[in-house]
């Protein structure tokens, strides 16, 4: 795979000056550019720029409305929810999370249910957020069809991904965030562009045998994570994402690489404040109590490091910052592509400094 070193600060500006060019405002395009880089960054293409296309698209047909203008439908203290009137999916999901974080504030919970809403690019990005704010941060989605139930041959769950961060005392916050299939379906995406194949046990095809093909696994069956467990996990998801909150669930909701349809999906946001329970400075020792025993295991053979939950992330966006962010020529192109569409100029030539 041939891959090319970009400037972050300059590819998020790119992202920007593009959403800007269909009718997104400044400040909101400026959060979506940034969280699909920062998802680059992290060594997650999946949900990384190569999603700027689908968005644009959407934008462009009228599935997703530019202008993001979410209202509260409910407000009783501790608890919210907010319509978010098919805006962007990144705002949104931004203005719930500062919604839960700022009820939290008050109660020592909050919570936020978010009803037609769009794809908000990867979760941890939200609950690290909401970690960085001193609380611990749940967010749950659901999203379009990718596997079928247990047992079954047609698909009507989603990935439905989820993500848990707290803080991580003197460490970055320690977060978990994932999808209930196998693998995420960005990430059969991801191989596409790079034109590789993925390994059997991601997926099947439309006729249900297991597939190396990533375009055949995108039209067929994702293999659900853990057997029946990853089922019932990514059914509860649909419950709390969409169920509870009004939105759409199942077979209602529309994924982001469709550019004409509404997406209907929903979104649960919890913020539970660490001091409500626990003095901040005792939590963050118990925390780094725990990260310290994790890390101190005997390895096993081949092994070189225990890793918490999110420590990898954290240290490859530092690395980033500084030496680049490396992606696919396919999805350079793309983007070269796009930005002439929305006469906005892209620079193959983006490197970063020597760090």
């Amino acid at each position: 795979m041939s891959t090319r070193t970009l400037d972050p600060d300059q590819l998020t500006e790119f992202g920007d000056a593009v959403l800007v060019s269909l009718g997104v405002p400044e400040t909101d395009a400026r959060l979506v550019s940034d969280s699909l880089v920062t998802a680059d960054l992290w060594g997650h293409p999946s949900h990384g720029m190569l999603r700027l296309p689908w968005y644009v698209e959407r934008l462009r047909s009228g599935a997703m409305r530019p202008r993001t203008a979410p209202h509260l439908v409910v407000d009783t203290g501790a608890v919210a929810v907010m319509d978010g009137r098919d805006g962007v999916g990144q705002v949104i999901t931004d203005r719930a999370c500062t919604e839960a974080v700022e009820r939290a504030g008050s109660h020592g919970i909050g919570a936020v249910a978010v009803r037609n809403s769009n794809h908000f690019g990867t979760a941890a990005y939200w609950t690290r957020r909401m970690a960085e704010a001193g609380c611990v941060g749940i967010l749950t989605t659901n999203g379009s069809p990718a596997m079928a139930p247990w047992g079954g041959t047609r698909k009507t769950v989603g990935a439905n991904p989820w993500s848990i961060a707290t803080p991580g005392g003197s460490h970055p916050p320690v977060v978990l965030d994932i999808a209930n299939t196998g693998v995420a379906r960005g990430k059969i995406y991801a191989a596409a562009e790079r034109g590789e194949q993925i390994p059997e046990t991601w997926a099947l095809d439309e006729d249900g045998v297991a597939t190396r093909d990533p375009h055949r696994a995108v039209h067929g069956l994702l293999a659900p994570m853990g057997g029946h467990k990853g089922y019932g996990i990514s059914f509860l998801m649909d419950v709390l994402s969409g169920v509870l909150t009004g939105s759409g669930y199942a077979t209602d909701v529309a994924g982001p690489y469709v550019p004409d349809q509404r997406s209907r999906c929903g979104h649960l946001v919890l913020a539970l404040r660490i001091d409500a329970l626990l003095p901040t400075d005792e939590f963050a020792t118990r925390i780094e109590d725990l990260i310290t025993t994790t890390k101190s295991v005997p390895l096993a053979t081949g092994a070189s490091e225990i890793f918490y939950p999110g420590e990898i992330e954290a240290r490859a966006e530092a690395a980033g910052r500084t030496s680049g962010v490396q992606l696919p020529d396919k999805t350079v192109a793309d983007l070269a592509a796009l930005g002439a569409s929305c006469g906005v100029s892209f620079d193959d030539r983006m490197q970063p400094e020597a760090g």
